[in-house]
């Protein structure tokens, strides 16, 4: 049995008992990361900087971090207070829309391979494969466009791609690329405010899609849907971390805290110079010092 990469109170367990009721969408008033917030953010970002710069030096593992919500939970603007303090030459974000023929001609994981961070680089998925036991579970319809029969045996299949996810994380982590997930868990009624928000504020227009009506129309089956995924993919290779989403403040803090936590697991070194390089040194200075 794998260790587990880390412990919280936020990680879905992988024994299958996780229940998304009994996870809160909001924080305690004593939480510690409700308090002195902007502190505690600015801390964590400076650490991540530290071990980004590590883990890029040292260039044997790379990082995908997988980030899931529901519309306004708050993904964008996580990601970028997060993670907008190390060098944007160690990480990329991908932002995975509807799937385009080209890609519906392939297999549900076929896009995500050529998105893959390399080694010494993490990876950020803004929406992801798991989309396609998401939204395609709770609107199987869209299954006849990859040519998959809509009224076919839909437990069986997605059941085939819980196997596949798992089967590719792990992969994944034997080449040494750690998958860790994060859901965004917010509540309907936050999420009421916040659709309203960027209807009463032109700046947020363009955020606006009337199909956000129609997921939030489903919002119990995407419930079960989440509850499913989360269950069947939460490994203590590649976890899922359920974070509560109403306060976005709080939330940035925990997950920075969090990325803190799975990075120094990793245990990044910088690289150890050869000892007939080190012997070098000396004649590499005496050359710049007299280069004047």
């Amino acid at each position: 049995m794998s260790t587990p990469l880390t412990t919280s109170p936020f990680l879905v367990p992988s024994d299958g008992s996780f229940r998304l009721a009994d996870r809160s969408t909001s924080l305690p008033k004593d939480h510690p990361a409700c308090k002195n917030r902007k502190r505690q953010l600015s801390q964590a970002k400076e650490e991540l900087d530290e071990l980004q710069h590590r883990f890029f030096a040292d260039g044997s593992q790379a990082l995908l971090l997988v980030f899931q919500a529901m519309d306004a939970a708050g993904k964008d603007s996580t990601i970028r207070r997060v993670l907008s303090g190390i060098n944007p030459a160690g990480f990329r974000v991908h932002s995975f829309g509807a799937p385009s023929s080209l890609e519906r001609g392939h297999d549900f994981l076929w896009r995500l391979n050529t998105r893959l961070p390399e080694r010494g680089r993490i990876g950020v998925f803004n929406r992801s494969h798991y989309e396609e036991v998401l939204v395609v579970r709770v609107n199987p319809g869209f299954l006849a466009g990859q040519g998959i029969d809509p009224s076919g045996d839909l437990d069986a299949l997605f059941d085939q791609r819980f196997q596949a996810i798992r089967s590719w994380e792990s992969h994944l982590k034997s080449s040494k690329t750690t998958v860790v997930k994060f859901f965004l868990n917010v509540s309907r009624e936050e999420q009421r405010k916040r659709l309203l928000a960027r209807l009463d504020e032109p700046s947020k227009n363009w955020k606006f899609n009337g199909s956000d009506l129609d997921t939030r129309a489903k919002w119990e089956q995407y419930m079960a849907a989440y509850q499913d995924a989360l269950n069947e993919t939460s490994t203590a290779d590649s976890p899922w971390f359920c974070i509560p989403a109403d306060d976005k403040k709080s939330m940035r803090v925990v997950v920075a805290q969090e990325l803190v936590k799975i990075l120094s697991a990793l245990n990044p070194e910088y690289p150890v110079m050869p000892e007939d390089e080190r012997a070098k040194m000396g004649e590499y200075r005496r050359i710049l010092e007299a280069d004047q």
